[in-house]
Order: structure tokens, then sequence, then C-alpha cells
């Protein structure tokens, strides 16, 4: 009898051991899928730090929520940003079928806003583009579109919960929205990206640090080195963005002392 227990002890020690290689070995993209649908989405925080050139220095830091469709595209997002040269910086911005619509408040657009109005909004974006709203130092992994994670995994090498890789930007594009949509001009079709994936037990992605050095672009950007840490959190959460009061809004900025200053229809 008291053999029986010290095996049925050892049995049940080595199931708990394997627990965790159970979880971390969840297909991330299935996993991925399943948090996936209209109405939810992800949060995140972002630090970027940019070394090379002048030294080492944190650039921005980032905080906010991505809201997706069913095929992880994002159709909306609400992020601020602090830490930057102008300031404080809220966005908002909706993705349509064609075009989209974003909002801005604080930051560098701030001092050219209407008295008595905080948003300025632009419906000049083509498909949200995000690098106009975050930018150069966003994250341009998005791991919410599954052949984007299926193409990191497939890229990397897998341990335990962390995938870790490179893959060229053509590469990036061709099976990434998000990238392919991004209005980058500092790397090059052929330029590769470094990236580190984490996964939670749950197999969803936890963290995503990539790495990049500018091959173009600004002067003072060129050859310096890229480092973005994005961490998220509440997948397939429910998410709701909405656009700020109409009141508080303008579409006019005010530019050497002129006020009705707008983009062309």
């Amino acid at each position: 009898m008291r053999r029986m227990i010290t095996t049925l002890v050892a049995c049940a020690a080595l199931l708990a051991g394997a627990a965790p290689a159970q979880a971390v070995s969840k297909d991330p993209v299935r996993a991925l899928k399943a948090v996936l649908g209209a109405g939810h989405g992800v949060r995140f925080t972002e630090t970027t730090t940019l070394s090379g050139g002048a030294g080492e220095r944190a650039e921005r830091r980032r905080e906010g929520v991505f809201a997706f469709d069913a095929q992880g595209r994002v159709k909306a997002l609400d992020v601020t940003t602090t830490g930057g040269e102008h300031g404080r910086e809220r966005v908002i911005g909706f993705n349509h079928d064609i075009g989209g619509t974003s909002y801005q408040s604080g930051g560098f657009m701030g001092k050219w806003l209407k008295k008595g109005k905080t948003w300025w909004k632009d419906n000049h974006q083509l498909h949200l583009w995000h690098t106009e709203l975050l930018g150069y130092d966003e994250q341009l992994v998005n791991p919410a579109e599954p052949a984007t994670l299926a193409a990191l995994l497939k890229n990397g090498r897998r341990s335990g919960d962390t995938v870790t890789g490179a893959i060229t930007f053509k590469q990036l594009t061709r099976v990434s929205r998000w990238a392919g949509h991004s209005t980058h001009a500092g790397w090059s079709r052929d330029g590769r990206l470094a990236y580190t994936v984490t996964l939670t037990s749950a197999g969803l992605v936890g963290r995503v640090q990539s790495t990049f050095t500018f091959a173009a672009g600004l002067d003072e950007l060129v050859g310096r080195t890229l480092h973005v840490d994005t961490r998220y959190s509440r997948w397939g959460g429910k998410v709701s963005i909405t656009a700020p009061d109409p009141r508080e809004t303008t579409t006019e900025l005010c530019i050497e002392g002129i006020c009705n200053w707008r983009l062309p229809s």
C-alpha cells in the first residue's frame, strides 16, 4: 500500500511538472484567432529607445488600445504618447474600408489648434496611416495578424515561451497589412528586423521586442538603431473607441495667426 501511494505521488509530481511545457506548446496562431473579432481588441504599453550617434536615449512611451476585426486588422486605436519633445499627445483613429479618420490632441498639433478646441480632426489618412499618428519609432510588428504571427514563428527559433528570429521588411510587408501600410522611410525592403516574441501560458503574445537600423530617412536617424519593446494584455477583451466630442473638435488649424487652414478635400 505504501509503495502504491509513493508511486501515485511521483506520477502527480511528473504531471505537475509537465503542465508549463504543455502550456507553452499551444499553437499561438490558433490561440490568436480564438480572441479576434469585431468589438474586441488588446491593450498595450510600449517603450522605444534610439541608440548610436549621440548615444542611447529613451524616446517615447505609449499606452493604449487597439480594436481589431476578425483578420487582426486594426479598425480603431486610442493611444497616448509621453516623453516626446512636443509633450503628451493622444491620438484616436478609425480605419474605414476606404480611407480613415483621425483625431489628435496635444503634442505637435496642439500648438496649432484654434482657441477653445482640443482635438484636430483629419479625414485624409489612407487606410489610417498609423506611422503618421504614432511616429517613426512605433512597433512595426503587429502580432494580432495571424499571417504575421505565423511568419514570425516560421522565421524564428522557439525555446519554451520565447521565439527569437529576424525577418526582412520585404517578407514582413508581404504578410502584414500593418507594416505594408506604414509610411516608414527609414528602412529598405532588403533590411532586416530582429525580434523576440514572448508567449503567455495561454499561447498568446505577451511581449514583442524588435530592433532595426535606419538605412534612410532623416540624417539624424540614418545609421542609428531603434529598439521597440511592446507588452500586450487583455487579449480579446471588449473594446469601445469613440470619437471626441464634436464641440471640442476642429478641422482648421491656426498657422502664423491665420486660423482657417485646412487640408484640401
